[in-house]
């Protein structure tokens, strides 16, 4: 089935307004019609994936599965090894690794999902093949300014993870009843991940719930827990000795931030997700308000940048405006294509502009 692009793109409030009570709406039914024979499905997350984007991927493929369609995950390019081992992390194709394959079968898709992004180009390489697909797509996604790409679009910022927001989708159609135990841990793993292990302001009672029902489903939150954030290596630890040791705490503007060169990653055997939560600890200093981490990789020629805040300084907005980047409030991304030492100048000197907002 080809949906029409113009006519069928579900809005935001369109969704929100029935994902729960209008459950014969035109929206829900758009996808209950798209996913009413059995389909060929790719799923994509976004480049570097974490584990929201790994977590809602798979869960979503189990249960597409369940379903009766064929279901795929293909990711941009690999991701850390503390998420592997989520339940179907072997059949998961990697576009960097295996390009070849995976445009085959991105090629045959009939439909494609598209997950914890709303912008091809946070898909890297995988954009401009995407872009030449003509299934259609699904977004399934919490971030904010969404383009306008998919045929069918269940945005909603206020959102946790997206992990949540699959599981809406799975209860929308009708089939919480079909939550196994490996989708019930993937999930839950995409949903701590993403809320900071429920701390964050996008945690709400609804997501405890969601929580309570996936434990009941089969999910082992300790488990899970455990093999996401206590397992170290002494290469990790060193590496997060060294970023604190190199963090910078600006208290006029409540502020600290932390510097890693290529040099610092590579002497402590860096590996993918390594520097995972370091941004964090800024904001376990007292009066501090906004943290940053600036990440060398010589590789690509960038400086890759993560913000936190808590409070009302939105970092999606100063990424957006300063850094290429976004994402949400009080968690964003971006980048520079300056030096580590000239991007961190380049910060410092933006924070003067927002001191009124920082020392609120």
């Amino acid at each position: 089935m080809v949906l029409d692009k113009n006519s069928a793109i579900m809005t935001t409030s369109m969704l929100l307004n029935c994902i729960f009570e209008r459950m014969n709406s035109q929206e829900v039914q758009s996808i209950q019609q798209l996913l009413s024979k059995p389909q060929k499905i790719v799923i994509v997350p976004h480049k570097n994936p974490d584990g929201d984007a790994i977590g809602s991927s798979l869960g979503l493929c189990h249960y597409l599965r369940l379903k009766g369609h064929e279901a795929v995950v293909i990711v941009p390019n690999d991701f850390p090894k503390f998420l592997k081992w989520m339940p179907g992390t072997d059949g998961i194709l990697n576009y960097e690794w295996e390009q070849s394959g995976s445009l085959t079968i991105m090629e045959a898709a009939s439909v494609v999902f598209t997950l914890d992004f709303n912008d091809l180009s946070r898909t890297g390489q995988m954009a401009n093949a995407l872009q030449k697909l003509t299934a259609p797509m699904v977004m399934i996604d919490h971030h904010q300014a969404p383009q306008d790409y998919a045929v069918i679009m269940y945005s909603d910022i206020s959102m946790s993870s997206t992990s949540e927001m699959v599981y809406n989708f799975i209860e929308a159609l009708g089939d919480r009843e079909l939550i196994t135990p490996d989708i019930a841990n993937c999930l839950y793993a995409g949903i701590l991940t993403d809320t900071g292990s429920f701390k964050f302001a996008s945690t709400t009672s609804r997501t405890h719930r969601v929580v309570a029902e996936l434990m009941d489903k089969g999910a082992k939150n300790t488990e899970i827990h455990n093999k996401i954030f206590d397992t170290n290596t002494p290469q990790r630890l060193r590496l997060l000795g060294c970023a604190l040791n190199n963090m910078v705490i600006l208290p006029e503007y409540h502020t600290a931030y932390i510097t890693l060169s290529q040099d610092e990653l590579d002497s402590h055997d860096f590996r993918k997700g390594d520097t995972e939560g370091f941004v964090n600890y800024g904001l376990t200093l007292e009066n501090i308000f906004f943290a940053a981490i600036f990440i060398e990789n010589r590789d690509e020629g960038i400086i890759k940048i993560s913000f936190r805040s808590e409070g009302d300084f939105s970092v999606n907005t100063f990424a957006r405006d300063h850094f290429q980047g976004g994402g949400h409030k009080n968690a964003a991304g971006g980048r520079s294509e300056r030096s580590l030492e000239e991007t961190a100048l380049y910060f410092k000197g933006l924070l003067e502009t927002y001191k009124s907002d920082l020392t609120k």
